[in-house]
């Protein structure tokens, strides 16, 4: 293999996790930047995604395609319920932040457990995939990667019309900005929070069936994700949507050189190390802005 196809393995490589870990993050990163909220459960959401769309189906009998609507349902219904179970009841309370981490914590064990009696902890084939692919140079491009990173594509421009070109999305935006100047506008916090949730669940949902129809899917599969995307979070500046989707890039490219280069056993240590060093260097990430406090 020559240097060029080393590179161009790389790239399809980076380029596919990118996706992947993008979709995920973008809703961790709104939910920050709206709502100030770290959604530790996010992780259990990619796993719910990734499950409902094994139930609709493999045990159900549905047509492949039929897993991504299943799982944006589920994801969607996930996000509802996170919202009423959890930040409804604590959102605006003066230690939010904290106590919200408590509470996702305590729900992701709880959706670990349901999946576990619900699918077993054995890990089960992802139907939503397409097979063979197209070869560029000695370099082979499955067409699920393609799959994967249209549907990113297709997400991130979507979120971002809602976000510039709709009422809910302008809504939004003022109240990450300033909740009480939004709500002087009439802008009713609640409604904007579980709409945030709803989107976030939503893209977690997918993502997870994304990440599974390149592994296996397990009730574990949002764990190490999860730490992954947070790691993007924070490097990129949380809450921090743009930044959140280059760093996705950047960072899975980068991961998949590692891999490439050593092994995969060293890519989340060097990935660490890395977001480490950046945090020293600007502890606030390398597109967010220090958050002042009055007290």
């Amino acid at each position: 293999m020559t240097v060029l196809d080393s590179v161009l393995q790389i790239l399809v490589s980076g380029i596919t996790l990118g996706g992947m870990y993008a979709v995920s993050a973008i809703g961790l990163a709104l939910l920050w930047g709206v709502m100030g909220m770290l959604n530790m459960a996010h992780g259990s959401l990619i796993a719910i995604g990734a499950y409902a769309s094994v139930f609709a189906v493999g045990y159900l009998g549905g047509t492949w395609y039929l897993g991504l609507p299943a799982a944006m349902i589920v994801g969607c219904l996930a996000g509802v319920l996170l919202y009423f179970a959890t930040a409804r009841w604590m959102v605006g309370s003066g230690q939010f932040e904290m106590n919200i981490i408590i509470a996702t914590v305590g729900v992701a064990i709880v959706v670990k457990s349901l999946l576990i009696i619900g699918f077993t902890g054995y890990p089960q084939r992802q139907p939503f995939a397409l097979e063979g692919g197209i070869y560029l140079g000695n370099v082979l491009v499955p067409y699920q990667t393609m799959l994967i990173v249209c549907v990113a594509i297709i997400l991130m421009m979507a979120l971002s019309w809602l976000l510039k070109a709709t009422r809910m999305g302008r809504a939004i935006r003022a109240t990450a900005q300033s909740q009480k100047a939004a709500a002087l506008m009439g802008i009713p916090a609640e409604r904007i929070y579980l709409q945030v949730m709803v989107i976030a669940g939503v893209l977690a949902a997918i993502s997870g069936v994304l990440i599974s129809s390149t592994a296996n899917t397990s009730p574990s599969l949002g764990e190490v994700t999860m730490l992954k995307v947070f790691i993007i979070c924070v490097v990129a500046g949380l809450g921090n949507i743009p930044g959140t989707i280059l760093i996705s890039f950047a960072l899975a490219v980068l991961e998949a050189a590692i891999q490439y280069a050593l092994s995969a056993k060293w890519a989340f240590p060097l990935l660490l190390g890395i977001a480490v060093m950046i945090l020293i260097w600007r502890p606030y990430g390398l597109f967010g802005a220090a958050r002042i406090r009055k007290v």
